[in-house]
């Protein structure tokens, strides 16, 4: 928390809004995630493009959960044995819970691997290192 210059301890006086980090006024973290305050915008300096890289980054995270919400409600209709017309079959009713736990466990993966992606790629853009989408899980699904 901040220190008031006036006071000796520390005030509450914005709680739910803190005010924004300026990178450029703070020397680079290791982990911009982890800086003092923690729930608090950031602010990144607008050179070139980056503010549309950093709207296409957000959009690809919340793609990533937009997946992942979606196989996270796939496998509760499988786990429940979603059925509109007749009843699940025994073998349904016994593949169920397996099936629906993969899915989840899918969904999961998908939600940390969306996050990594959006930390990582914010963490470049802090210290003026990020490219556009290079790597090995663009060459897999180009």
């Amino acid at each position: 928390m901040p220190i008031s210059p006036t006071l000796s301890t520390p005030h509450i006086t914005n709680l739910f809004h803190p005010p924004p980090v300026r990178i450029e006024d703070c020397p680079p973290p290791a982990n911009i995630f982890l800086t003092s305050p923690l729930i608090t915008p950031i602010l990144l300096p607008n050179n070139t493009s980056d503010a549309r890289d950093h709207c296409a980054n957000e959009r690809t995270f919340l793609s990533w959960l937009r997946l992942s919400i979606y196989m996270a409600v796939v496998s509760v209709a499988i786990v429940i044995s979603f059925h509109l017309k007749n009843q699940p079959t025994p073998l349904e009713k016994r593949a169920a819970l397996p099936l629906g736990v993969v899915f989840w466990l899918l969904s999961l993966a998908c939600l940390a691997s969306g996050l990594a992606n959006y930390m990582k790629t914010v963490r470049k853009y802090v210290r003026r290192e990020a490219v556009v989408q290079s790597g090995w899980k663009t060459q897999v699904v180009s």
